[in-house]
């Protein structure tokens, strides 16, 4: 959908990125308010204020759509976790950082995080391709710290690197279902220090 002007009175066009994220951000709107079952290609280009046409210019389908959108958000969240590992030299800062990063991204108020870790399509191959590549990458990035300050080998630093995620994941969703009983810093000083006291056991590489 155009926009007129006075001078021209003519539709403007918006430039291809800035209309793919405002689709994006529509089908956001739909889908977390729906799920994917529920939310159809009507209701995002309603939301969107374009016409099907123009939806479909861009995405060829709602799971084309949704799995752009998944991509953009696992994108988004693994930007936060490196972001996190890399903002000190300190293992012990590195684990709060990437705790608190993770508790960070499920306290949005856009709810991101239900359409990575709630997915209602999480069986569709393409999806669990996406978080389970996503879940590698996180684990391996951890395994790399670990591994640089232990005597763990690889394999053992990469089945930690999983536990790590694991928990950083499920204990923030666990949280966010307490409606804000316990305040986002202490819920994840809480899981820093469980995850920092386990690995910090480990003997240190001579």
């Amino acid at each position: 959908m155009g926009v007129e002007t006075p001078e021209t009175s003519k539709p403007v066009r918006m430039p291809r990125e800035e209309r793919r994220r405002q689709l994006l951000g529509a089908a956001h709107e739909v889908f977390v308010a729906n799920g994917y079952h529920g939310a159809a290609m009507d209701d995002i280009a309603e939301a969107a204020m374009v016409s099907k046409p123009v939806l479909y210019q861009h995405f060829p389908g709602k799971r084309e759509l949704y799995l752009a959108l998944l991509e953009s958000h696992l994108d988004e969240l693994t930007g936060l976790l490196v972001a996190a590992l890399r903002s000190t030299e300190d293992n012990k800062l590195r684990v709060h950082a990437t705790m608190r990063a993770y508790f960070q991204f499920i306290a949005r108020d856009s709810q991101a995080h239900r359409l990575v870790f709630e997915s209602d399509v999480s069986n569709d191959p393409a999806v669990s391709r996406m978080l389970e590549d996503f879940n590698a990458r996180f684990a391996h990035a951890i395994a790399g710290v670990i591994a640089e300050d232990t005597q763990l080998s690889e394999l053992e630093a990469t089945l930690l690197g999983r536990a790590l995620a694991g928990m950083a994941q499920v204990s923030a969703r666990y949280w966010l279902e307490t409606d804000g009983d316990l305040d986002i810093e202490a819920a994840s000083e809480l899981i820093y220090r469980l995850a920092w006291r386990g690995i910090s056991r480990f003997p240190k590489e001579i």
